[in-house]
């Protein structure tokens, strides 16, 4: 019975695990795809590579930080247990999907596994408060660091990074010799082989960082119930893998999740910093969200940005002056100079409502909270049920 019951917690864990490499390979690659740098193919190869140094990696500290210390007695994970806390954590980010969301898979997690906690009377407090504080300091660090770079840096860092497109294919390979070589295209540029290179190198950060914090979502439970870590990590990275060529296709299609729907300059600022706080937090064991991180990060690249566009409506000594623009708003277009202060034109300069949409970004930052508590209370309700009638 026991055994039966341990395939059934290796399939839940497995289907999470397929969910996270289907839901992580758009944001990391969604802006090397869509330049047409790599196929889609190659991203999801590229995903489960470094998704899996990260997990066997950094993401050790993490597993342990779930499956052991946010409990004050590792025994109250059973295979039973197990089986129900992957479910709500599946279920949960089910629902965040439904609704057009990307939700924390790490505070869905952290939230299902801290019900069962609760329920049981093994929550170490101190953990679970340690966990809490970086999960309002990070994003807020993420904000304010995006904003900073916004306001002052965007346009330089866009003109450094920028793509400019050549005809036919980046690389090409030569097969008419006895071992085929592989060389640059007839029109590719030197420019064009050093961005391309960013945007992968930052792919494969991102990934590194996803496999640092998502793997011990997949896999944290079982690890508390007594199953050798190393073995759940193969287990959970070759699921990742299979969801990332699979049904990662379509966000790459679509490049709609995340950060991927912003400009390439944009995207590679959001993916640097909040790779950045994602993998320094996996280093000390803290379960990080990088969906909240990025979204936060967005929304401060974005009012960084908008805050450039400001209003002169008086001058000195109470004199009325005309109402002058002077946004400073750059361009996204590869080459296109950024204006100077006073001197960019107010019919092509976006608005500070095409970049930062409160509405929006309340909507996304309320599911995003009400998906984890879904999984804290559905879990903690469900374990107090059992404790009572069953355990």
């Amino acid at each position: 019975m026991i055994g039966a019951l341990l395939l059934v917690g290796f399939a839940v864990s497995l289907f999470v695990g397929f969910n996270i490499g289907g839901s992580n390979t758009g944001p990391a690659f969604g802006p090397a795809v869509g330049a047409n740098v790599i196929s889609k193919l190659l991203a999801g190869a590229l995903m489960s590579v470094f998704f899996f140094i990260g997990a066997w990696t950094i993401g050790r500290r993490v597993v342990d930080t779930l499956g052991r210390e946010l409990v004050t007695d590792p025994g109250v994970f059973t295979i039973e247990s197990s089986i129900v806390v992957l479910f709500f954590i599946g279920g949960a980010l089910f629902i965040g999907n439904y609704a057009g969301v990307p939700a924390s898979t790490s505070m869905t997690a952290v939230g299902a596994i801290a019900g069962l906690a609760l329920a049981a009377g093994e929550l170490n407090w101190a953990v679970m408060g340690e966990i809490a504080v970086w999960w309002i300091v990070a994003p807020l660090v993420g904000f304010w660091v995006s904003g900073v770079v916004g306001r002052y840096f965007y346009p330089t860092i866009n003109r450094w990074v920028a793509i400019e497109g050549s005809a036919g294919s980046l690389l090409e390979v030569d097969r008419s010799g006895t071992i085929p070589s592989v060389g640059l295209g007839p029109d590719t540029t030197p420019r064009e082989v050093v961005g391309a290179t960013v945007v992968i190198a930052i792919g494969c950060l991102m990934a590194f960082s996803s496999g640092t914090s998502n793997i011990a979502n997949a896999i944290a439970p079982l690890y508390g119930a007594g199953v050798d870590m190393n073995l759940l990590i193969l287990l959970g990275c070759g699921s990742v893998a299979i969801g990332a060529l699979t049904i990662a296709r379509r966000t790459l299609d679509t490049l709609g999740n995340d950060i991927t729907d912003l400009p390439l300059t944009a995207a590679i600022v959001v993916a640097v910093i909040s790779s950045g706080i994602v993998i320094a937090l996996s280093a000390i064991g803290i379960p990080a969200s990088f969906v909240i991180i990025a979204t936060m990060s967005i929304v401060g690249l974005g009012w960084g940005r908008a805050t450039r566009a400001i209003t002169v409506s008086e001058g000195m000594r109470g004199e009325a002056k005309p109402n002058v623009s002077v946004g400073a708003l750059t361009a996204d277009e590869p080459g296109e100079e950024a204006p100077d202060i006073g001197e960019e034109d107010p019919d092509e300069t976006p608005s500070a409502a095409e970049l930062f949409n409160p509405e929006t970004t309340g909507r996304v930052v309320l599911m995003q909270n009400v998906v984890p508590l879904l999984s804290t209370i559905g879990a903690y309700a469900t374990f107090r049920l059992l404790f009572a009638f069953w355990w």
